[in-house]
């Protein structure tokens, strides 16, 4: 049998988890407390689950709860969207796109995705950047339609998501013109050198210590550095050198204020676009799936 929920129940739920505790919530609300947690009982007898542990005289959301609250800031959060659209000018009627972008991605790479996404026509784009967990759980959470990043989600929440590779790059070292004679006896020639480094825990970061110990190089890492614009402003500066795809510092090798030292073989840069299920179909989406590479 289909179960059916009052809404205003589930209002309720989120008024209580927005407040922390029923009190507030009722409080808030201008209603009894009484009142305020049957309101709370009656949507979880609807959905035949708890929303709430009780710790002591706190409460915490069970998993479904936490599943449920997403949901509801989803939903009241579209209600007001809608109304802001309905109630303003007829060009607030464009199709929305929010894409996440794992901040060690080329800032080259984001743009050519925003304007692929806008031949698709008049829309609202929405970026933003951060480290995979958080990506991932705004996926999930459906605050997200797509990510870039380099390198595959895993674990629990990975399950319903899927991914396309869009790019696979060589990866070169790059320094400024105090190490370009370094490309003579490259890759021993770097031994010593002072490197600027993914993070630990990165893909790239493991990929480019196997390369050393493979190829007997002695790694002298000065600097952990994600963001690709920075690593290349210290590169710049002479501080050290980093690994890199071409296309991310084309426009420094042309200049010369960088040049290429050597090739690392066998490692790549491999760039994903990972989705996530969606309740509402997406045409933008659908259109970068189809056409981004």
């Amino acid at each position: 049998m289909r179960r059916i929920f009052n809404y205003h129940h589930l209002f309720y739920f989120k008024e209580v988890v927005d407040n922390g505790t029923i009190s507030k919530a009722a409080e808030s609300l201008e209603m009894a407390q009484p009142t305020l947690s049957a309101q709370i009982k009656s949507l979880e007898d609807s959905l035949g689950f708890d929303l709430f542990t009780r710790r002591g005289k706190k409460l915490e959301l069970t998993n479904q709860g936490k599943v449920a609250y997403e949901y509801a800031k989803n939903i009241f959060s579209m209600g007001t969207e809608m109304l802001e659209s309905l109630q303003g000018d007829h060009q607030d009627f464009l199709p929305s796109l929010h894409i996440g972008a794992l901040d060690s991605i080329s800032k080259d790479i984001v743009a050519r995705l925003v304007k692929t996404s806008s031949k698709f026509g008049p829309c609202k784009i929405k970026m933003i950047e951060g480290g995979l967990d958080f990506l991932v759980n705004e996926l999930t959470t459906h605050k997200l339609d797509l990510i870039l990043t380099t390198f595959l989600p895993h674990g629990e929440n990975s399950t319903e998501l899927t991914s396309k590779k869009i790019s696979k790059k060589n990866i070169y070292f790059y320094g400024s013109e105090k190490f370009k004679d370094l490309k003579k006896n490259f890759p021993q020639s770097i031994t010593g050198v002072p490197l600027i480094f993914p993070s630990s825990g990165f893909k790239l970061r493991n990929d480019l210590e196997d390369w050393a110990k493979l190829n007997g190089v002695n790694l002298n890492i000065q600097m952990e550095i994600q963001d690709v614009s920075l690593k290349k402003l210290i590169a710049n500066s002479g501080l050290g050198i980093f690994a890199s795809a071409a296309h991310t510092v084309s426009e420094e090798v042309k200049n010369k204020t960088l040049y290429k030292i050597g090739e690392l073989s066998d490692v790549y840069e491999e760039i994903y676009l990972v989705t996530g299920k969606k309740n509402i179909p997406n045409h933008i989406l659908k259109h970068i799936l189809s056409n981004f590479s």
